[in-house]
């Protein structure tokens, strides 16, 4: 797939402005806080409807104005495509595609990306909940089931929780556990289900990529890890019978989550690992070995959504070249290069790119984008 067009109107820092993509990889060169981020910020909305930078719709419209525009013209399967979404300080945002109205539901998957920032060099050292949310976030894109399996999921979560602390507070009846619980078992199952597929698939995927960046001296091996109280299970056995495992678990920690106010089992405690030669990343990796590991994890992705969709998604770099050392950063290039996708990348230095080996490039100043 490929974006065509981006149209930002009192978007961020942008008053009124179109950039029109390269189908290879356009580079956006410019000092901080110039707009750089704000252009891959508007593609990745397309994708999944959010930002990677704040959960309020209302500070993405430029200052002193009241409301906004973002426009991404795409092409996938060959088919174009439009996304429209307009931002209101006092009401609700509106969002179209083709014209139409569309639901949140119904976005997601419509733009694949794979976005790729230094932030997530610590995704490894960092907390299971990023863990979970990279893997929601991409798992989401490539199955639109797994979405709204999810999104059920945490709804009836939420009231799970909700009723935990009426019980606690002598204001409801345990025995209305088992209805919530009822519906909260199948689509926790499925979430399970589906996430330990992705992840045997990626974990493939990544270790060919951790071999080629480290010169064969490395294999990594990606595990989902479900939450068992004092430690996470990997037991095949166990997950062949999800319902009754995680039936037996609820009703076990019964009193305790009451008490707590909060459910203790369930894909929102479970866990990503990564482990290189055996050893566990996450607690005894290098950081360089650790940010080998994310790289070839984000290399897994695009490869992944291309087994998944037909189609490479685009790839999102941010200002990525500055955390890398030469030999990764290397690997990252070669790959881009060597591959049929988009990418759109920002850079503070033109020289982390070789001279003419590159598509478009982007000179960003103050919310104004010049073609060089």
């Amino acid at each position: 797939m490929r974006i065509r067009r981006v149209v930002m109107k009192n978007y961020r820092n942008y008053a009124d402005e179109t950039v029109e993509f390269s189908p290879g990889t356009n580079i956006f060169l410019g000092r901080n806080a110039q707009g750089k981020t704000n252009i891959l910020e508007a593609v990745y909305y397309a994708a999944l409807g959010r930002s990677h930078r704040t959960s309020y719709d209302e500070e993405l419209i430029r200052w002193n104005e009241n409301e906004a525009k973002l426009s991404v013209n795409f092409i996938k399967r060959d088919a174009e495509n439009l996304l429209e979404f307009r931002f209101f300080r006092e009401k609700r945002r509106q969002m179209n595609r083709n014209g139409a109205p569309v639901r949140m539901k119904d976005l997601i998957g419509a733009v694949n990306v794979v976005f790729f920032s230094p932030e997530d060099l610590f995704l490894i050292k960092g907390t299971p909940a990023g863990r979970q949310r990279f893997l929601d976030m991409e798992i989401s894109q490539a199955d639109v089931s797994y979405f709204k399996d999810l999104a059920i999921y945490t709804k009836l979560l939420s009231h799970r929780n909700s009723l935990l602390k009426r019980i606690r507070d002598g204001l409801a009846s345990e025995e209305e556990i088992s209805l919530w619980d009822e519906q909260m078992v199948p689509k926790a199952i499925s979430v399970i289900k589906k996430r330990t597929e992705a992840v045997k698939k990626m974990s493939f995927l990544a270790s060919e990529k951790q071999k080629e960046i480290s010169g064969g001296k490395e294999e990594l091996f990606l595990r989902y890890e479900i939450h068992e109280g004092e430690r996470e299970s990997h037991d095949e056995s166990m997950t062949s019978d999800l319902r009754s495992w995680y039936n037996e678990k609820l009703k076990e920690s019964k009193n305790m989550d009451i008490a707590r106010g909060f459910t203790r089992f369930g894909p929102h405690r479970d866990d990503l690992a990564f482990f290189v030669n055996g050893v566990d990343l996450r607690a005894y990796g290098s950081q360089g070995q650790q940010r080998t590991g994310v790289l070839a994890l984000k290399l897994a992705e695009l490869s992944f959504f291309r087994e998944e969709t037909g189609e490479y998604p685009v790839l999102l770099l941010d200002d990525v070249m500055s955390e890398l050392d030469r030999e990764r950063k290397e690997q990252l290039l070669f790959f881009i290069k060597g591959e049929n996708l988009q990418a759109l990348v920002t850079a503070a230095d033109e020289a982390y790119f070789s001279s003419g080996d590159f598509g478009a490039v982007f000179q960003v100043e103050k919310g104004t984008v010049t073609a060089k």
